[in-house]
C-alpha cells in the first residue's frame, strides 16, 4: 500500500526514518534530519524539507552525498551492486543494453568528468517525463556538463540528486503528477509543428502565421473543444480564443493564456506553458459538470516574439486595441507583407476586423498568466515556484561609433581612433552601472564591427543597448546614465556616434491582490513564497495596461535556460503551477460567492 502523510507524520522517528529508507543513495540522515520538522500538510513540504537540509548542511556533506552515487553504466552495474532503486532506474533508461561504443563513450566521460570535477556524474535518468531519458539523451547531456564551471556543476549535480529522489518520493506515496503529465505532453506534441528550414534539423520556430504556426492553432482549438470550452475561435490576428462559461453566461470572466510562437530554435515551453495549464484546470472543471460565478477566456496569443516582423506583443496588443496599423504593410524577409500573410492564412487581413477584437475590461477580473521563468534563479534556489512581483520596464537602442579605420602595424597606440575599443567601453561601464543597483540589468547584445580585419583598426562599430528594470525610473535613470557616458568616451577619444531607441516598454508592476492571490496558491501546496520581478517581458505587460494582472513563475531545468533547446521543465513543476492555478480559482470562487 502507498505510504500516506497521516502514517509519516504519525509515526515515531525510527518508524518514519524507516518509511523513508532509499530516498538519498547511502545518505538516511537527510530524511532523518527532515522528519523533524513534521508534520507535513502535502508532499511537495516534505521534499522542500530535505532540499533545505542538504542546503544547510554544507559542501562537505554535499560532496559525500555525491561521491555516494554510482557511475553511469560504472563498475557497480557491471558488477550487479547498485541499489535496488538505482538498479531500476539505469535499467529503465537502458543503461543495461549499451551497445559497445555507447559503453566505450560513457566509460571515457566517466573518466574525463571524475578527472575535472572529482565526482561522479548525477543524472536523474528518468527525465523531466519521468518515463526515462535515451541512451543518447543522456550521453548528450554528459557531454554539455564536462563544460561547466565546477561550482555550478556540484550544485547541478544536487539538484539532479533531489530530482531523483523526488521520484522516488513520488514511487512511494503512490503519487502521479497527472496534471503535469498532460501539460508536459501537450508541450511535447505542439513542438512537432516547426517552419520549414527548423524542422529537418529537429528545431523548433514558429513564426506568425506560416504554416506551423496555423497547425499549431489548429491544435490548439482542438485541445480547447476536447477540454470542454464552450466557445473556441481564431480571431481576426490569429489569436486562439476560448471561452468556459461561468454559472451565469454573462458573468465577468478571469482572462489568461500566453502565446504560443517561439524565437528561432526555441524551447518548449516559452509562452506556451501559460495555455496549456489553465487548458488542464478548465478540463478538470467539465469532467466534474462544475460551472464557477465567472466565466475563464484563455487565449493563446498568436504573436509576441516579433520575429517574423517587427511587432511584438501584437495579439495581446490587437485584444487591447493596440494595433498599429502600419503593421499590415510591413514585409517579411520574403517581401510578404502582413497583410498578405494575414489573408493567406484565412485572416481577413483589415483594420475593422482587429478593431472588433478590443474588449471592454468592465467585462473581466483581471489577467493571471504562468510562465516558465527563461531565468537561472529558481532552478539555483530549488523553489518549483515564484511568484512575480512586477515585470520590468525595458528600454533599446541600437548604435554605431564612427572613427577611421587604420591599418594595424603603423598605427601608433595613441594616434587611433578606434570604434570598438571605444563601444567595449561602454560595455563595461554599463555592467558596473547595473550591477550596482538591486533588480537593474543592462546588455550589450550585439557587437559588430563590419568589414572588420585581424590587422585594421576598427573604423566602425555597431551594437545594442537593453536596459531594463522594476520602475521606469530606475530604468531611464540608467539609460541616461550611458548615454552621457558614451558622448564622454567619444568626445574623449575623437569619435562621433550615431543612437536609435527602438523600444520602450513601461514597467509592469503585478496588481497587489491578484500578487497575493498567487501568493496564497503557493502557500497553499506547502512551498514557500519566493517573490521575484520578471527580467523578461511577456503578454502579461500589454493587459497591464487596461486591467489588473500578476504572473506566476514554474522553475526551468538547465539553469533556467529559455529562447533555446535545452528550455525544459518537469511533470511535478508543472503539475503544481496547474494546482495553484486551481487555488486562484478556488479563492475567486469563494470572494464572489
Amino acid at each position: 500500500m502507498p505510504l500516506t502523510l497521516d502514517q509519516l507524520n504519525a509515526a515515531s522517528p525510527a518508524e518514519a526514518a524507516a518509511l523513508l529508507d532509499g530516498l538519498y543513495e547511502h545518505s538516511p540522515w537527510i530524511a532523518e534530519r527532515a522528519l523533524a520538522r513534521r508534520p507535513f500538510a502535502s508532499i511537495h513540504q516534505l521534499k522542500h524539507a530535505m532540499v533545505q537540509v542538504l542546503d544547510e548542511a554544507g559542501r562537505d556533506a554535499q560532496l559525500t552525498l555525491i561521491r555516494a552515487h554510482p557511475e553511469l553504466a560504472g563498475k557497480a552495474m557491471v558488477s550487479k551492486t547498485l541499489t535496488a532503486e538505482s538498479t531500476h532506474e539505469q535499467s529503465a533508461s537502458g543503461l543495461t543494453n549499451c551497445s559497445p561504443a555507447e559503453f566505450e563513450r560513457i566509460q571515457q566521460l566517466n573518466a574525463a568528468y571524475n578527472a575535472r570535477f572529482g565526482f561522479p556524474f548525477i543524472l536523474a535518468v528518468r527525465g523531466p517525463r519521468g518515463t526515462g531519458l535515451t541512451r543518447a539523451e543522456i550521453i548528450a547531456t554528459f557531454a554539455r556538463r564536462l563544460g561547466n564551471h565546477p561550482d555550478f556543476e556540484l550544485r547541478e549535480a544536487l539538484r539532479n540528486i533531489h530530482r531523483i529522489v523526488e521520484m522516488r518520493l513520488n514511487d512511494k506515496f503512490g503519487f502521479a503528477p497527472t496534471f503535469g503529465n498532460q501539460v508536459w505532453d501537450c508541450a511535447e506534441l505542439l513542438a512537432q509543428h516547426s517552419d520549414p528550414g527548423y524542422a529537418e534539423q529537429g528545431q523548433l520556430t514558429v513564426t506568425y502565421l506560416t504554416a506551423a504556426h496555423q497547425a499549431c492553432q489548429a491544435q490548439l482549438q482542438r485541445w480547447m473543444s476536447d477540454c470542454g470550452f464552450d466557445e473556441v475561435s481564431v480571431d481576426a490576428v490569429g489569436n486562439v480564443v476560448g471561452v468556459y462559461h461561468g454559472s451565469d453566461p454573462q458573468a465577468r470572466r478571469l482572462l489568461t493564456g500566453s502565446h504560443y510562437d517561439t524565437v528561432r530554435n526555441g524551447g518548449k515551453y516559452d509562452g506556451r506553458l501559460g495555455i496549456f495549464v489553465p487548458l488542464v484546470a478548465v478540463r478538470e472543471l467539465h469532467r466534474a459538470g462544475r460551472r464557477l460565478p465567472f466565466g475563464i477566456e484563455v487565449i493563446g496569443f498568436a504573436e509576441e516574439e516579433g520575429q517574423r516582423y517587427k511587432a511584438t506583443f501584437l495579439g495581446s496588443g490587437a485584444v487591447i486595441g493596440q494595433f498599429d496599423p502600419a503593421w499590415l504593410e510591413q514585409r517579411d524577409a520574403d517581401g510578404i507583407t502582413m497583410r498578405e500573410a494575414m489573408r493567406a492564412a484565412g485572416r481577413p487581413g483589415t483594420l475593422e476586423a482587429i478593431g472588433a477584437m478590443k474588449r471592454d475590461p468592465s467585462s473581466y477580473l483581471g489577467f493571471v498568466e504562468v510562465h516558465i521563468e527563461q531565468g537561472p534563479v529558481l532552478n539555483e534556489i530549488d523553489l518549483p515556484l515564484g511568484v512575480v512581483t512586477s515585470i520590468n520596464g525595458s528600454v533599446r537602442y541600437v548604435g554605431e561609433v564612427v572613427g577611421m579605420a587604420s591599418h594595424a602595424g603603423t598605427t601608433p597606440m595613441d594616434r587611433r581612433r578606434d570604434a570598438a575599443a571605444a563601444v567595449a567601453e561602454l560595455v563595461l561601464f554599463l555592467e558596473r552601472r547595473a550591477a550596482g543597483v538591486p533588480n537593474l540589468v543592462g546588455t550589450v547584445g550585439m557587437l559588430e564591427v563590419p568589414g572588420g580585419s585581424i590587422n585594421v583598426v576598427p573604423g566602425r562599430c555597431r551594437f545594442s543597448l537593453d536596459i531594463r528594470a522594476t520602475t521606469n525610473e530606475v530604468r531611464d535613470a540608467c539609460a541616461a546614465d550611458t548615454l552621457a557616458e558614451l558622448e564622454r568616451i567619444c568626445t574623449r577619444r575623437g569619435l562621433h556616434h550615431t543612437l536609435e531607441e527602438t523600444m520602450r516598454a513601461a514597467a509592469a508592476p503585478s496588481a497587489p491582490e491578484w500578487q497575493a492571490r498567487w501568493e496564497r496558491a503557493v502557500e497553499s501546496l506547502g512551498l514557500p513564497i519566493y517573490r521575484m520581478p520578471s527580467g523578461a517581458g511577456h503578454d502579461a505587460m500589454k493587459l497591464h495596461e487596461v486591467m489588473p494582472q500578476a504572473m506566476l513563475f514554474v522553475r526551468g531545468l538547465n539553469s533556467g535556460i529559455s529562447h533555446n533547446p535545452l528550455e525544459s521543465s518537469t511533470n511535478d513543476d508543472c503539475d503544481l503551477s496547474v494546482r495553484a492555478f486551481q487555488h486562484v480559482l478556488e479563492q475567486l470562487c469563494s470572494e464572489l460567492s
